[in-house]
């Protein structure tokens, strides 16, 4: 296990009883306590997780908005400073290199933030399309996250500033609070479907923070969390996760996330010819929902069929811990992905039935 890399965190993980695994070259907690409590904690209250493996780029100079204009698929140009916005950086094929966030600092200067597994495949296709005017540094190792999620995350993170985090909207941010004595960048994206912050602070700090966040949020039932909670909430809400949902050889069209596809910017994005004949056409693949009708519980990439005719797999699959039904979401022929289909699923060996059905499984009440 020593080859895995670590966060600053990894030291306080067995004071709070985690298990770890390797999740994409990382050393990192499925749980601590139980993944269903984890996943209720964050529903009804609040869970902590240490998401200091995700990656952080700083992006600087004149020609910084040309360059993430080329880079990403939505349109960085509509971004006030202070605030955030998702989108996709594409293969010329169309084919997804990662799905990330944009921060605006100003107008030459933003963040961007990537995921763990493919900071140094994401960071060289950063440096190969680099243009004019404009430096890119990989400051990953200097910058520990912590989110804080649920419909308690606001009170427990306000008793530690005085910074009115009523004022962060969603997909926005402040970039000077400070949180228990540390400045601190917080946001209000989130990846569980819940309200919550993103904390992003110096890596020295980040034991200090967590261990007073659990302290201070104790009373109101706050949970450390891990990855498993993490992807049944965020799979619930159907949030795509890189390497299921999003790949080299899926489009960001085909994976439901369209919306951060503007394909009649000014500055056409990598990808923009196939990404803008599937958004006029159509996709041939559409990402569903669908829900087991015989027992068993589909995983990603089992085979889904109709008749003898294999259409799709499986990307995800669970038993939703909040609707205590075993469903997934499946990359299927568009032709077959209506609302209502039968089809079915090949588990171990076997073909049971399951039926196409509206997704997300779970939307918060407003």
């Amino acid at each position: 296990m020593s080859d895995l890399k670590r966060t600053p965190l990894y030291p306080v993980y067995a004071k709070y009883g985690a298990k770890t695994i390797d999740f994409g070259g990382w050393d990192l907690p499925v749980q601590f306590s139980s993944i269903g409590a984890e996943h209720e904690a964050v529903r009804t209250k609040a869970g902590l997780f240490d998401v200091s493996h995700m990656g952080e780029v700083d992006v600087k100079g004149s020609g910084a908005l040309y360059y993430l204009q080329r880079l990403t698929t939505n349109d960085v140009s509509k971004l006030a400073v202070g605030q955030a916005q998702y989108g996709a950086m594409c293969y010329p094929d169309g084919g997804t290199v990662d799905d990330l966030l944009v921060y605006k600092y100003a107008d030459d200067h933003y963040l961007l933030v990537i995921n763990a597994g493919n900071i140094d495949k994401d960071f060289a296709w950063m440096q190969e399309n680099l243009t004019e005017n404009v430096e890119i540094v990989n400051i990953s190792p200097q910058v520990a996250q912590l989110a804080i999620q649920g419909p308690l995350a606001e009170q427990i993170l306000q008793k530690l500033t005085s910074y009115d985090l009523s004022q962060i909207g969603v997909f926005k941010f402040a970039r000077e609070v400070e949180v228990d004595g540390v400045t601190a960048l917080v946001s209000r994206t989130g990846y569980t479907g819940e309200d919550g912050f993103e904390i992003y602070l110096p890596s020295e700090h980040a034991e200090q923070l967590w261990d007073k966040l659990l302290e201070v949020g104790k009373e109101d039932g706050l949970l450390p969390c891990g990855l498993g909670a993490r992807d049944t909430l965020r799979f619930e809400a159907k949030l795509p996760l890189y390497g299921q949902e999003l790949s080299k050889d899926i489009t960001p069209i085909e994976a439901g996330i369209g919306f951060a596809v503007k394909v009649d910017k000014e500055v056409p994005s990598i990808g923009h010819d196939v990404l803008k004949e599937q958004k006029t056409n159509g996709a041939p693949r559409k990402l569903v929902g669908i829900e087991m009708i015989d027992r068993g519980i589909p995983r990603t990439h089992y085979p889904v069929y109709i008749g003898d005719t294999q259409i799709g797999e499986v990307t995800t699959g669970t038993q939703s811990p909040t609707l205590k039904k075993n469903v997934g979401l499946a990359l299927l022929k568009a032709e077959h992905a209506a609302i209502g289909t039968e089809i079915d699923v090949e588990i171990r060996g076997k073909r049971l039935k399951a039926q196409i059905v509206a997704s997300p499984f779970y939307k918060r009440s407003k």
